[in-house]
């Protein structure tokens, strides 16, 4: 990354569609610089144990609610409230008890203590919970298009995880509906109700210590973050922006290969890695080397017009800007590339909605009620809904 430009993400979509030949890690001389960082392990004091620790008063709680008994149905509808607050029925609530608090990633306890946290923190906290609970829950990556913002600068991208809970019987989740699967997300307006990529503690564990780097990094502690980027890698060597982000690092040092060796082995654990992409590419360009940097510069050109990630992307940002025309272009070229995409859907309907198009808000509302159908969220209070915000950290250049 330049010097105007620093971007760098944490809770990274990064679904898988086929089986791929493992790629080869990069000899230890080759990747680590701990002299020039002057490494200690002991920069890094939270552990595995740490991050998914219950604080002793939620234990308590817990325990005293008698949960080992009761029903899939009473664990659920306890973890929602825990999370959401308590329900009032179809009218809603009002307030999220654990609303957003974007830019610092925290350990479960913290987080129950300080009643908020980035998505990450929210999804630790509430794993944790259900574990406690017997349920059967599952970390999982979702898929969602790159929104990037600006602060101090220093580029943010964001990413999204949720918890799924599977279950053999069906749950009764809100009035009027039941469901056998569901999704507890922290951004309900954005996140996919799909069932995503699962990710195990340690996977979580590494995008933690990454999310901590990227706060070091922003605040120009250098050798905290490479310290916690190392970390990363250590608990999760097949994490992309681990090894993209710590060429950050190395390149406000100056070492410009080791920069672009992370680089492009970030690329080739995911190569669908476009922030990876366009990192090299302007690295490249730094130095000259024109046409290798053109080629990469095509590649992302190429994707950007064939994804509907990056086409709903731009549509939110028009949406966001109340540009509700050049939103639903957006959002309809996202639907002309993609099936099953009923966030596409759902922003079609509010932008027409906006628009004062009620008809074909209606439509889109129905091909809403089509696509959620199987996996769906519980019933969250109505302005947690709307005026979530999505955890953003540091990836790319």
């Amino acid at each position: 990354m330049n010097i105007t430009a620093l971007s760098i993400i944490a809770c990274l979509a990064t679904l898988v569609g086929c089986a791929a030949a493992p790629v080869p890690p990069i000899p230890a001389p080759l990747l680590w610089q701990d002299q020039v960082f002057n490494y200690d392990a002991a920069l890094v004091t939270i552990t595995k144990r740490d991050l998914f620790a219950l604080d002793a008063d939620l234990q308590a709680l817990l325990k005293g609610s008698r949960l080992e008994r009761a029903s899939a149905q009473v664990r659920v509808n306890r973890l929602t409230a825990l999370i959401y607050g308590p329900r009032v029925g179809v009218n809603g609530s009002k307030g999220s008890a654990f609303p957003y608090q974007m830019g610092h990633s925290s350990i479960a306890a913290e987080t129950w203590r300080r009643k908020r946290g980035d998505c990450l923190s929210l999804l630790v906290l509430t794993y944790a919970i259900a574990k406690a609970m017997d349920l059967p829950a599952t970390m999982q990556e979702v898929r969602v298009p790159q929104i990037v913002d600006r602060y101090g600068g220093v580029d943010y991208v964001a990413g999204h995880v949720n918890l799924l809970i599977k279950n053999g019987v069906r749950l009764q989740i809100s009035d009027g509906f039941s469901f056998g699967n569901v999704v507890i997300d922290f951004e309900p307006q954005i996140g996919s109700q799909r069932e995503g990529s699962a990710l195990t503690e340690d996977a979580i564990l590494a995008r933690f210590y990454n999310n901590l780097a990227a706060e070091y990094l922003a605040a120009g502690q250098l050798d905290f973050a490479y310290a916690h980027f190392k970390a990363a890698i250590a608990a999760d060597a097949s994490f992309s922006p681990s090894y993209a982000n710590l060429a950050l690092v190395y390149k406000r040092q100056g070492l410009l290969p080791y920069a672009e060796r992370l680089l492009r082995h970030a690329i080739a654990l995911d190569d669908d890695n476009d922030i990876a992409v366009g990192s090299l590419h302007r690295l490249l360009q730094s130095q000259n080397r024109e046409s290798e940097a053109a080629q990469y510069a095509k590649l992302l050109e190429t994707r950007r017009e064939k994804n509907p990630y990056y086409w709903f992307g731009l549509g939110l940002n028009y949406f966001q800007q109340e540009d509700y025309r050049r939103a639903i272009a957006a959002f309809e070229q996202a639907a002309a590339l993609s099936t099953g995409f009923e966030e596409v859907h759902r922003y079609l309907a509010l932008a027409h909605l906006r628009m004062g198009d009620a008809q074909a808000a209606k439509a889109q509302a129905a091909l809403v009620a089509k696509l959620t159908v199987g996996i769906k969220p519980p019933s969250v209070p109505v302005d947690a809904m709307v005026a979530g915000k999505r955890t953003k950290k540091l990836y790319g250049d």
